[in-house]
């Protein structure tokens, strides 16, 4: 039974894509090493968010303004901010209405080299994060390395990025969603806490356990699914 539904899964591997949010493994290591999948880099001027539902990279908005993203940016895979982050960033900042924001956990992942675009895999090490609320809502910002980047992949903490590079990421945040003269309608985003790379592992752990309590084990609903076809196979 076991090398039967090892064939499958091989099979389905070679004929289907992977869901990046569902079906692509975080990696054994994390936190310390996490897979992170990037919508955009720094180039672009369209906004990409995958859809949740088909896993497809679409066009979210184009961007209004001057500002670009000044790193890599996506979500970390089967992960997912509800009650565990909501909880963390409410304990942090002394908060009590703080909820999740419902979405995949967000990345920024900083590398020297230029990535010319989007709706790919890369190796990253968390070494800090943004503690970002978002019109009532947890939304941190896990700051990364590219594994191995010859300027960055050393850092093992955000102390040890210039300051101006952090800064950078900052204003982008506090300012991606803002209309100048407009007042009425906008959220109001505000970032709390830059913090280390402790506190973004454990941001990391909870979402991966909000993702758990949201979305099960899907590998092994799958698989039981799987072993149940194979059954009626044989």
């Amino acid at each position: 039974m076991e090398e039967k539904l090892k064939e499958l899964w091989k099979q389905i591997g070679m004929r289907y894509k992977s869901h990046p949010w569902h079906g692509v493994d975080i990696g054994e290591n994390a936190p310390d090493q996490i897979m992170a999948f990037i919508e955009v880099v720094p180039t672009d001027t369209i906004k990409y968010e995958v859809d949740k539902e088909t896993g497809y990279l679409m066009i979210d908005r184009p961007q209004k303004f001057s500002n670009i993203m000044p790193a890599l940016y996506g979500f970390v895979p089967r992960t997912y901010c509800d009650k565990e982050v909501a909880a963390l960033c409410n304990e942090r900042t002394g908060r009590e209405n703080i909820v999740g924001d419902g979405d995949p956990l967000d990345i920024c992942v900083l590398t020297e080299r230029e990535v010319t675009h989007g709706d790919i895999l890369v190796n990253a090490i968390p070494i800090g994060g943004m503690r970002m609320i978002d019109d009532g809502e947890a939304d941190d910002k896990i700051v990364a390395v590219l594994k191995d980047d010859l300027v960055y992949g050393g850092y093992t903490d955000i102390k040890e990025v210039p300051h101006k590079v952090i800064e950078r990421l900052r204003h982008y945040f506090l300012t991606y969603k803002s209309i100048p003269g407009a007042t009425e309608g906008h959220k109001f985003v505000e970032i709390t806490e830059v913090y280390g790379a402790e506190d973004a592992k454990e941001v990391i752990r909870r979402s991966i356990a909000d993702y758990k309590a949201n979305y099960g084990n899907i590998e092994s609903h799958m698989a039981r699914k799987a072993r149940a076809t194979i059954g009626r196979m044989d």
